[in-house]
C-alpha cells in the first residue's frame, strides 16, 4: 500500500502584515530565515504579506556584502501585525543608532507583536521595549545585554523568549525557531509542523543555545589569591576541589574564599568547579574523545555522572551532543 503524504492547507482570507526592519550590516539569515517560514506557510494557505523596511527607505547591505532591496521606510509601513528586527555584529559594541532605536519604538507602537533575531534584542532594549521583561540574544552577548539593560531578565540558554507581545531569539538560525513559534500561534501546530518538515528543520530543537556556545568565560579575578585557586582548578579539574582544599590553596578561610567568589565571579566555589569540569568535558567530546574518557579527565568519575550533567545542562546526552557537533557526516 502506498501512503499518500497529507498536505496541510489552511483557509485564510485576512492578510497578516509582517514588517522586517533591516539596516546596513544586518545578518542576512536573520531576515531570510523568518521570511522563508512565512513564505512557505503561504504555499499552504496562510496569507502573510512581508515588507522589508529601513530607517530612510533606502536599500541596505548585509554583513556579507549582499545588497538588499527594501520596500520603503519604516514610517511608511502602516499598521503591522508582526514586526521582526534583524541583528548585526556591531550592535552590542557600538552606541545605538538613534534612527534604529526610534524606528523600533514606532513600529512597536503600531504593531500587534514585535520580535528580534539575535542581537536585534539590543535595538529593542535601546527603545525601552525590554524594560521589566524577559529576553534573550546570541549566547556571546547575553551578559552584555544584561549589563546594558539591568531591568531586563536575560535568559542566556533560551532559543527564544516570549514575554507578552514581545519576542526575542538567540543567534541567527534561531530566527527560524522564532518564526515557527509565531506561525504556530497564528495557525496551530499542524500547519507549523508541515512548514518545518518542508524546510527540513525541527519544530523545537532539543536543548538550549548553551550546547552551541564556547566555554563560559568567567570574569578575570582581581585578587591574586583567587587567581591561584582558579589556576589550580583549571590545571587539574579532576582533583577533589572541595571548599576546604581550595581554601588551603588560597591560604584563606573557607568563608572568606566563598565571599571572594561571590563578589568577583558572582558564583560559588562549587558552581565554578562544576562549570570548568563541564566545559572541559565538552571540549574533550568536541575533540573526539569517548564519553568515558571525557568523564574521567573532567572529574566526573563515571559516564553516568557526565550523562546526568549533560541532561541537566543541555537536555541531551553526551553521545548525542558529540554526534551532533563532531561531523556533518552521519
Amino acid at each position: 500500500m502506498v501512503r499518500r503524504r497529507r498536505l496541510v492547507v489552511v483557509s485564510v482570507t485576512a492578510v497578516h502584515e509582517v514588517g522586517l526592519l533591516v539596516f546596513d550590516g544586518m545578518k542576512m539569515l536573520d531576515v531570510a530565515g523568518p521570511g522563508e517560514v512565512f513564505a512557505e506557510a503561504n504555499l499552504m494557505g496562510a496569507n502573510y504579506r512581508i515588507q522589508l523596511v529601513s530607517v530612510d527607505g533606502k536599500d541596505v547591505r548585509s554583513s556579507s556584502g549582499m545588497r538588499v532591496a527594501v520596500d520603503g521606510a519604516d514610517t511608511d509601513a502602516g499598521r503591522l501585525d508582526t514586526v521582526v528586527i534583524a541583528g548585526g555584529e556591531e550592535l552590542p559594541t557600538r552606541p545605538m543608532d538613534d534612527g534604529l532605536r526610534d524606528a523600533a519604538a514606532q513600529l512597536a507602537g503600531r504593531s500587534g507583536r514585535i520580535s528580534s533575531v539575535c542581537t536585534g534584542a539590543f535595538i529593542l532594549g535601546a527603545a525601552g521595549l525590554l524594560d521589566g521583561k524577559r529576553a534573550t540574544t546570541h549566547w556571546k552577548y547575553t551578559r552584555d545585554l544584561a549589563l546594558r539593560h539591568p531591568s531586563t531578565t536575560v535568559e542566556p540558554d533560551a532559543i527564544f523568549v516570549k514575554d507578552g507581545t514581545t519576542y526575542t531569539s538567540a543567534g541567527v538560525t534561531a530566527g527560524i525557531d522564532l518564526a515557527l513559534a509565531l506561525l504556530e500561534e497564528d495557525h496551530g501546530p499542524d500547519l507549523t509542523r508541515a512548514v518545518a518538515k518542508s524546510l527540513v528543520v525541527y519544530m523545537q530543537r532539543a536543548g538550549g543555545q548553551s550546547q552551541f556556545s564556547a566555554a563560559v568565560l568567567a570574569p578575570v579575578p582581581r585578587t591574586p589569591v583567587l587567581r591561584r585557586v582558579l589556576d589550580a582548578v583549571t590545571a587539574d579539574p579532576a582533583a577533589p576541589h572541595s571548599l576546604d582544599r581550595m581554601a588551603e590553596i588560597a591560604r584563606v578561610s573557607p568563608r572568606h574564599l566563598s565571599r571572594l567568589f561571590r563578589e568577583e565571579l558572582d558564583t560559588t566555589p562549587a558552581k565554578y568547579v562544576g562549570m570548568v569540569r563541564f566545559d572541559v568535558a565538552k571540549a574533550l567530546l568536541d575533540a573526539g574523545h569517548s564519553v568515558t574518557r571525557a568523564a574521567q579527565v573532567a572529574g566526573y568519575g563515571t559516564p553516568e555522572s557526565l550523562r546526568r550533567a549533560f541532561i541537566s545542562q543541555l537536555s541531551i546526552s553526551p553521545l548525542r551532543y558529540q554526534r551532533r557537533f563532531l561531523s556533518t557526516t552521519a
